[in-house]
């Protein structure tokens, strides 16, 4: 009865046993990660025990490495991955990289999801970066985020533990994208601060230039750089900064401003020089004229030094009195000296308007003095315009003849078509204006106003006129004795309707006309035929009969021509 009392005792204990280890069994599932002991080492591998009986082997690759566990023994407690819990040899597939993996990866996340840095260590170089071991989890590191200048050599990094930033994760698919520039880059903001803090405006202190660029030199002020602008290089036009400073030199600045947001210092040389245009106005009064050298050329003008930091502009439109709309570098060169006058000072705005022209002669007044209205003059037709000639006169001036200052009698537009360009003109003086630099001239005043020269023509006298041109529309005639034109239309050439014929007149023809207008101010005078035929009539009814005394118009008119004839006898 004993016996057999602790015959079932004894079985029911390894019946618990077995249950236990059943349920220690259950407890290990694949992927997940467990605790074992170092039960042997052979070779190159590990033998773990995982619980329940179950060992796996581990490569001894796997404990060492940057920042891993120093030399595994046997007794060491380690946490391992389980792939599978048995394999054809009865044993489990563990992994202690995998183990780690996992364990990093929940540390790692934390660590993104804070923004907080992780350390890992460069071990490998791959295309278009390196890897880095993030205790365990592989992070790929791009070029451009190694540092913040490019780096050609990276070995000195290598193997070393260093802080890193994580930019990217995605652990479905595995990927960890960190950078290192951002860590430096914060770390030098950092120092930046504390360096900005300890400077203040106004304050001058010692740099080394490091760098020269077009627009300025970069000044490291011991461990932060300051920009020194070309423009507060000297008080003078510097058209590089290479002309003040060269890399490695020493130089005395002066800060002029900090931007404690962007950590940007701004400097400045001239400004521990004297200030040269502090009263400027006193020692260049408006009016003076002096000398100086031009600096500078621009499509706008010309800027000329007058002393060392001091310049003054002279505008295009202020370099000549003849040349328009020419480029200043065809009047003035580089480097040359030339006499300008004063013509503002703006002290405020640091400017100074000179002007070339005014050191020199007005042309047009040069030409009033010489050349008096009323005076000849002769030049060369530079163009011709729908409103007259343009004639190049002394002094590198124009003079312009109008339409209506060529001919005394013909139209304007007709006498210009016999000039050409390049034509030499000779012309009278009617007036200069200097202020609005103008000249004008005429060519028919040469000639004489045949209506200044006409004499007393009065309306209803008698006049001889020639027969200059037959038209249909009438006659082109001249007054005899004069160089005045008219015209007769056909209405005016007879009393009778059928004689009214400009084809009874040949060119050279003369014959007499009565005046009908003279107008000498309007310059117009009209001759009549039929005028002088209707006073003709008038004149013998009134002296020879009247239709009262029975004779006939033939008879009055025939004595009256006898009598005409008579008296011309």
């Amino acid at each position: 009865m004993s016996a057999g009392l602790n015959a079932s005792s004894a079985a029911r204990e390894d019946f618990a046993a077995l249950l236990e280890e059943s349920f220690l069994q259950h407890e290990i599932t694949e992927g997940s990660v467990v605790k074992g002991t170092v039960v042997g080492i052979e070779k190159d591998v590990a033998v773990i025990d995982i619980g329940a009986k179950t060992e796996g082997r581990v490569p001894l690759k796997e404990f060492t490495g940057p920042g891993r566990e120093g030399e595994l023994k046997v007794g060491d407690e380690v946490e391992v991955y389980v792939d599978r819990i048995e394999n054809a040899l009865g044993e489990a597939v563990i992994s202690r990289d995998k183990a780690r993996r996992e364990e990093s990866w929940v540390k790692l996340e934390k660590a993104f999801e804070a923004n907080e840095r992780v350390t890992g260590t460069i071990f490998n170089q791959v295309k278009g970066g390196y890897t880095v071991d993030l205790d365990g989890a592989v992070a790929f590191l791009p070029r451009s985020q190694v540092d913040i200048r490019p780096v050609r050599d990276v070995t000195p990094l290598l193997g070393t533990p260093q802080p890193f930033q994580i930019l990217k994760m995605d652990r479905r698919r595995g990927n960890i994208v960190v950078s290192r520039r951002t860590v430096l880059e914060e770390s030098r903001a950092e120092q930046r601060s504390e360096l900005v803090a300890n400077l203040e405006e106004g304050q001058v202190i010692d740099g080394v230039v490091k760098n020269i660029t077009e627009y300025g030199a970069f000044v490291d002020l011991g461990g932060i750089d300051g920009l020194l602008h070309v423009t507060d290089m000297a008080w003078r036009r510097v058209n590089h900064p290479s002309e003040v400073v060269t890399i490695g030199q020493t130089v005395k600045v002066k800060i002029i401003k900090i931007n404690h947001e962007t950590h940007r210092i701004s400097l400045g040389i001239k400004q521990l020089l004297a200030d040269p245009w502090e009263g400027i106005a006193a020692r260049y009064p408006e009016g003076a004229k002096l000398k100086g050298r031009v600096t500078n050329i621009t499509d706008y003008g010309a800027f000329v030094e007058l002393e060392p930091g001091i310049e003054g502009l002279i505008h295009v439109s202020e370099m000549s009195w003849t040349k328009k709309n020419v480029h200043p570098g065809k009047i003035v060169s580089t480097s040359q000296e030339v006499e300008v006058q004063i013509l503002e000072v703006d002290s405020v705005k640091r400017r100074i308007s000179l002007g070339l022209k005014q050191t020199l002669q007005n042309p047009w007044e040069a030409f009033a003095e010489k050349h008096p209205v009323g005076s000849e003059v002769e030049g060369e037709v530079k163009n011709k315009t729908e409103f007259g000639l343009f004639i190049g006169l002394e002094g590198d001036v124009d003079g312009m003849v109008h339409l209506s200052d060529l001919d005394w009698n013909r139209p304007g537009e007709q006498v210009i078509e016999e000039f050409k360009k390049g034509d030499m003109v000779r012309a009278q003086v009617l007036d200069v204006d200097v202020e609005k630099e103008r000249i004008s001239l005429g060519v028919k005043q040469l000639g004489g106003d045949p209506f200044a020269e006409a004499g007393e023509i009065k309306k209803g006298q008698v006049v001889t006129c020639e027969v200059v041109e037959v038209k249909d529309s009438g006659l082109e005639v001249k007054l005899v004795d004069t160089d005045m034109q008219t015209f007769i239309r056909r209405a005016e050439l007879a009393r009778d309707r059928g004689d009214q014929r400009p084809e009874r007149f040949a060119a050279g023809e003369k014959f007499d006309a009565r005046v009908i207008q003279f107008d000498r101010k309007a310059r117009r005078v009209q001759v009549s035929i039929k005028a002088l035929e209707v006073a003709e009539e008038r004149e013998a009814m009134a002296q020879f009969g009247s239709a009262d005394s029975g004779a006939s118009l033939g008879d009055i008119l025939g004595a009256a021509f006898n009598k005409k004839k008579g008296d011309e006898e």
